[in-house]
């Protein structure tokens, strides 16, 4: 007697972790990722699974083509955001998915993701596809409808964008979390001078809070003007809770005011100086923190 086959359900979990990870790679949220995955599972419930050569490629068409449509919606939405927008954070990657593979060879931080959003839909989708998914040029031409020579010519545009505005540090975790400390204790004190001497000249800072929430509504560049930021805050009186954290895979911050969930915070540094700082206090994309506690 065979082995039955596997169900729809079965088939469809199985891929999930690595749809789940272009989806996010391609929109920068955990909902709009969750909402191309679910119209991605009513397809596949629907269509004539036992027919298909490879589940996994079907799957991954139709998620890449479902993320292109809503990161063209998204752009309009974009726009009437107010303030800077990032990408939503995420708590905690379990490295025992099916997408560890990916992870190794992408980098999923917040940096990262919103250099990403520079790249047109195509071309952020061939790019994702090919250097986090190591899916061939025909593969990607078949999933996006165009030549294997013009996805190669995508994927050569996209990285060098990308490439050419990226600053790459490569500091261990043990640095990362000194330069972090530091900075916790800088702020914590409301030592101005040290929170200057930890940012670097051309250093900028980056506050998503869409409105809902006390932020910094353009991007403030120069050590001086986000030492200031900092100050004006530890002059308000808050009670300022500010915790290591991991977000999106690499150490970062949770601030709460008042016993409240803020903004979740990562860092660009070399080791020496923080070049970038990005944080996130639109309430809308800290659920995964807050229910982290």
């Amino acid at each position: 007697m065979g082995a039955n086959p596997i169900s729809a359900a079965d088939a469809f979990a199985a891929e999930r972790a690595r749809l789940f990870g272009i989806a996010y790679r391609m929109l920068g949220s955990r909902a709009d990722a969750e909402d191309v995955l679910q119209d991605a599972w009513l397809r596949w419930s629907e269509s004539q699974t036992e027919e298909l050569r490879s589940t996994q490629a079907w799957l991954t068409t139709i998620v890449t083509r479902l993320s292109i449509d809503r990161m063209r919606s998204a752009k309009a939405q974009r726009e009437v955001y107010i303030g800077p927008w990032l990408p939503e954070p995420l708590a905690d990657i379990d490295s025992a998915t099916p997408e560890t593979k990916a992870e190794q060879a992408s980098d999923l931080s917040i940096a990262f993701l919103n250099m990403l959003e520079r790249l047109g839909p195509e071309e952020r989708a061939a790019f994702v596809l090919h250097d986090a998914f190591d899916c061939d040029y025909d593969d990607i031409a078949a999933m996006l409808g165009k030549s294997a020579a013009a996805c190669r010519q995508l994927v050569h545009r996209a990285r060098e964008r990308v490439t050419s505005e990226r600053r790459r540090f490569q500091v261990d975790e043990q640095t990362r979390l000194r330069m972090l400390e530091r900075f916790v204790s800088a702020a914590n004190d409301g030592n101005i001078e040290e929170l200057k001497s930890l940012f670097a000249s051309d250093a900028h800072l980056i506050s998503d809070s869409g409105g809902k929430a006390t932020a910094a509504l353009r991007i403030l560049h120069g050590a001086e003007r986000i030492a200031q930021l900092w100050m004006m805050i530890f002059r308000r009186g808050l009670v300022i809770d500010r915790r290591i954290v991991r977000v999106n895979g690499e150490l970062g911050i949770a601030t709460s005011f008042n016993g409240k969930l803020h903004s979740v915070t990562t860092i660009d540094t070399d080791g020496e100086r923080i070049y970038a700082y990005y944080t996130v206090a639109n309430p809308d994309k800290l659920a995964d923190f807050s229910r982290a506690g």
